[in-house]
């Protein structure tokens, strides 16, 4: 399988689409005719970002497992999550369709690639950017990921811990700057070094560009 921008979807297509392609890559990759499951944590997380980022809740069921466990630890006060779920339905819910609600323009963006090592726990940090959809608003976070994973062939997740460390909010006048910046970006893999490097000059992002600076490898657990 070839490393591609697009991640697991394009790169078995061997080419390279917007997130408004995905449609149309699923629909080829996982036809309606067969059941489909993921065999790896990167097939897992990338199919729970475009899951999350497209607004497409029946894509969980391919990622997670029925009694996954979520958790969130929310370091900020400029966005608000349940401390922790339980179920496939809930998280379709709280990250699926209680998220698309409120949000659109969204970019999820692991800041690592999982291994062999990271059969069971794959630790990473992450970027996102997503606009509101009431009022245009922009926020631009990052934080870190804990992917627990089922030790059968399936490879679905059995628990999620989601950290939020900051959160910036910026004017509806910055969308165009921070989206022409995070378009551009390999989605949803993406090094902290290379986020950072065309990030655009806003007073409202320094802390993010201060984070990813500081973002090291996390060893998984034994």
């Amino acid at each position: 399988m070839i490393a591609d921008r697009g991640g697991i979807f394009r790169q078995r297509l061997g080419c390279k689409l917007p997130i408004t392609g995905v449609k149309k890559v699923i629909g080829l990759s996982f036809g309606p005719a067969r059941e489909i499951s993921v065999t790896s944590p990167l097939e897992a997380v990338s199919t729970y970002f475009y899951a999350k980022d497209g607004n497409r809740p029946f894509l969980m069921r391919r990622a997670f497992a029925k009694d996954v466990r979520l958790e969130m630890v929310v370091k900020t006060d400029a966005i608000s999550f349940p401390s922790s779920a339980s179920g496939l339905a809930a998280i379709e819910e709280i990250l699926g369709r209680r998220f698309a609600n409120d949000f659109e323009n969204v970019y999820t963006f692991c800041l690592a690639r999982p291994t062999e090592a990271n059969r069971h726990h794959f630790p990473c940090h992450w970027l996102v950017a997503m606009s509101a959809k009431n009022n245009g608003v922009v926020r631009v976070g990052s934080g870190r990921y804990d992917w627990y994973f089922t030790s059968d062939d399936r490879c679905l997740v059995e628990k999620l811990t989601i950290t939020i460390d900051v959160m910036q909010i910026l004017p509806t006048e910055e969308i165009d700057r921070i989206m022409n910046w995070i378009n551009n970006l390999p989605y949803p893999w993406c090094g902290p070094e290379e986020a950072v490097r065309d990030m655009p000059v806003i007073d409202g992002l320094a802390p993010i560009a201060r984070y990813l600076e500081e973002v090291r490898p996390i060893p998984p657990e034994c």
